[in-house]
């Protein structure tokens, strides 16, 4: 096992490596750099982090094939797509993500955008209440708020029933990391330093070989303990270490 001062080497120079613009042409966030505007960014990115679980190829193609049946324009789609265009939606399927979930996740954006504020606000009503754990449930309560079918609530993950609601951070360490040729660093009215790790099954093992994580569950305990020893490293912006512990699982087999 490594010495403190020594795995932080480690895990730095990993970083630093992988948070570079190569890392983007195989991974889901290559989806919202198709764009360059601020909602298009948004609403793009959101989408593609609900996919995000499988292989990072299909999780691509499956992005585009979506976009693309938004025009290439998630913004303008959300806002205005009529019934006829929203048709074009049909037949979409993912693992278990299906048009069925799709047309609500519209809808609930549609609402979002055109009463709420956008993603942005919803996020940042509830971590200015109750930091970044209100901000994830606070939007899982209003996003599934308009009716959604039975089936489409289990993929907006509940951190108040212990999920770890990998693909909400992810989503969220795209919107606000600043400085990252990776991340957008969008919301300005959050701190990185707040950010959780986005724990997957690749970075999960990879902290427990190292000595990072204790707790056996991939659950949002996990994503405490782990966040938490994190910010011993780097209290700033702990979730930098999420590109190491990612690619040392999956580029290095570590």
């Amino acid at each position: 096992m490594l010495a403190e001062q020594e795995l932080k080497e480690f895990l730095d120079e990993k970083a630093f490596w992988y948070q570079a613009r190569w890392f983007i042409d195989d991974d889901p966030v290559q989806i919202p750099h198709l764009f360059s505007s601020r909602e298009d960014i948004e609403i793009s990115g959101f989408i593609t982090a609900i996919l995000a679980w499988g292989k990072r190829s299909m999780i691509l193609s499956k992005g585009r094939e979506l976009m693309k049946r938004m025009d290439m324009s998630p913004a303008n789609f959300v806002r205005n797509a009529s019934e006829r265009e929203s048709a074009r939606l049909g037949g979409f399927v993912y693992r278990t993500f299906n048009d069925v979930d799709v047309r609500y996740f519209l809808k609930a954006l549609h609402k979002i955008y055109i009463h709420h504020g956008g993603l942005q606000k919803v996020f940042y009503d509830g971590y200015r209440s109750d930091g970044i754990i209100g901000a994830i449930s606070g939007f899982r309560q209003v996003f599934l708020s308009y009716s959604p079918p039975a089936r489409t609530g289990k993929h907006i993950a509940n951190v108040l029933r212990n999920a770890s609601a990998k693909r909400i951070n992810m989503f969220l360490r795209w919107m606000v990391r600043r400085d990252s040729p990776v991340d957008f660093g969008l919301w300005t009215n959050f701190s990185p330093a707040d950010l959780l790790i986005p724990l997957d099954i690749h970075v999960a093992r990879v902290a427990r070989s190292l000595g990072l994580l204790t707790r056996k569950s991939n659950d949002f305990k996990s994503v405490t303990e782990l966040t938490g020893k994190l910010k011993e490293f780097r209290p700033e912006d702990p979730v930098f270490y999420d590109y190491a512990l990612f690619g040392l699982g999956v580029y290095e087999k570590f």
